[in-house]
C-alpha cells in the first residue's frame, strides 16, 4: 500500500517553529496549492487549496531559516489524520502532511513575500533537447 502526498505550493504564513519537551523542531507549514480551468461558457476559474504540513528535525530547522510567507515549496510526505477533541468534548479530526522532504522554489535573492516565484528565462531557439551537437543538457533550465 501507497501513501504518498506531492506538493507545490506557496506559504501563506511565515513557518510555526515550535520544540518538544525533548528538544526535537518542529515546524508546521501552511502550503497553498491551486488550481486552474475553464467553465463551460469558457470563463477562467480558479480554485485554492490549503494544506497542513508538518516538519520534523533538520529539515523543520531548515523551514525556519529559509522559508518565509510566500515562498514557493516543494513537499513530500504522507497523510495522516489526528483525532482530538475540543473543550465542549466533541470528537474533531485534521489531516495533515507529515513531510519527510522540503525544498525551497523560490530563486536565491528574491524576497518570499515579495516578488514570489518567477519562472526560469526560456532557451535561446533552436533548442533541439540535447540530441545533438556537444551538449551535456546543463543548459536546460530547469
Amino acid at each position: 500500500m501507497i501513501n504518498k502526498v506531492i506538493l507545490i505550493g506557496n506559504l501563506g504564513a511565515d513557518p510555526e517553529m515550535r520544540y518538544t519537551p525533548s528538544g526535537t523542531a518542529v515546524a508546521t507549514l501552511r502550503v497553498a496549492t491551486s488550481r486552474k480551468w475553464k467553465d463551460k461558457e469558457g470563463n477562467p476559474q480558479e480554485e485554492t487549496e490549503w494544506h497542513r504540513v508538518i516538519v520534523w528535525a533538520q529539515a523543520a530547522e531548515f523551514c525556519s531559516n529559509y522559508l518565509s510567507k510566500g515562498s514557493k515549496v516543494y513537499v513530500e510526505g504522507r497523510l495522516q489524520t489526528r483525532k482530538w477533541q475540543d473543550q465542549s468534548g466533541n470528537d474533531k479530526y485534521t489531516t495533515e502532511i507529515i513531510a519527510n522532504t522540503v525544498q525551497n522554489l523560490t530563486p536565491r535573492g528574491s524576497e518570499g513575500g515579495g516578488g514570489g516565484y518567477q519562472e526560469p528565462p526560456l532557451p535561446p531557439e533552436p533548442f533541439d533537447g540535447g540530441t545533438g551537437g556537444s551538449g551535456t543538457g546543463e543548459d536546460v533550465p530547469f
